[in-house]
């Protein structure tokens, strides 16, 4: 694939390691990385880009596994331009496509804006949830988005209800290429001390069932239609399973660990050896809800 990539005010950088930007810490190089300055950017960009050269988004690269031949195209990833937070009324706000869960629960907070506590356990960025229906914790986005700004592959910014996006589990209709650079988001009216009561709780929850201190990717797989994927990999006996330098974490069966030199490939294999070891056992097949992309060695 060759082509000169228009002139841009953030930063653009060819054959860009992608590897530290995302959680597993493995994975190859980015053909191009832009870093757009602002929305006009972004637009610019994308509308002097040819049609053929593909269009990727990364937000902090929680779940997702980055292939080890790298991804042909160009991977937008949001910087600080995209990270702010902004009260709309009472019960609204105005986030950015690259805002983290965190900020926005906690200037939920600030707010007295409640039920948008479980973002604070989602690790990613606005732009990723919106685009998946991110969710936790029995909330998902279709719970608090009235709508969302979208820049498209052609360069095209378009606003798009909650009704246009297609929710179902974990899924949304949001058109490949197309990234979403902010969203408004709105709750219930609350109470700072109660909503980081419910804050606390859900960290404390996190930190007592989940591997956070490990190169993971969380959850690896949806959960089926009444099931629970954790059950159905720990009754296949995959705790703990081993494949190169990944391994099914013992701590919590849904994530994948890099235990240190993990290859995406290794990854990628263990979570395909669970799937067949658990359609084996209980006949279920297990969807991937990590998003694996590039190429392949």
């Amino acid at each position: 694939m060759s082509w000169t990539p228009p002139p841009v005010a953030g930063r653009l950088t060819a054959d860009a390691p992608l590897a530290p930007l995302v959680w597993f810490k493995s994975g190859g190089v980015a053909q191009w990385l832009f870093e757009p300055k602002d929305v006009d950017d972004l637009r610019g960009f994308l509308a002097q880009l040819p049609a053929d050269v593909p269009v990727m988004a990364l937000g902090l690269g929680s779940n997702l596994i980055v292939r080890d031949g790298g991804v042909p195209g160009v991977v937008v990833r949001l910087g600080k331009a995209f990270a702010k937070v902004e009260r709309l009324d009472d019960l609204t706000l105005n986030c950015g496509g690259g805002a983290s869960g965190i900020l926005v629960s906690s200037t939920a907070r600030d707010a007295g804006i409640a039920g948008l506590e479980f973002l604070r356990s989602i690790p990613g960025t606005v732009g990723g949830f919106v685009r998946m229906n991110g969710g936790a914790y029995g909330r998902e986005v279709k719970n608090i988005l009235v709508d969302c700004d979208v820049v498209t592959r052609d360069g095209q910014l378009a606003t798009l209800p909650l009704s246009d996006l297609g929710y179902t589990y974990r899924h949304s209709d949001l058109a490949e290429g197309a990234i979403v650079v902010s969203a408004r988001f709105r709750g219930q009216p609350g109470e700072a001390e109660a909503i980081q009561a419910e804050m606390d709780r859900i960290s404390a929850s996190r930190e007592a069932s989940q591997p956070l201190r490990s190169k993971t990717g969380g959850s690896t797989f949806k959960n089926p239609p009444g099931e629970r994927a954790w059950e159905l990999v720990d009754r296949a006996g995959c705790r703990g399973l081993t494949i190169g330098g990944a391994q099914v974490s013992e701590k919590h069966t849904n994530f994948l660990i890099n235990t240190g030199n993990a290859t995406s490939a290794d990854i990628e294999t263990l979570g395909d050896e669970v799937r067949r070891r658990v359609k084996a056992q209980s006949g279920v097949e297990l969807e991937w809800e990590i998003k694996r992309v590039g190429k392949t060695l």
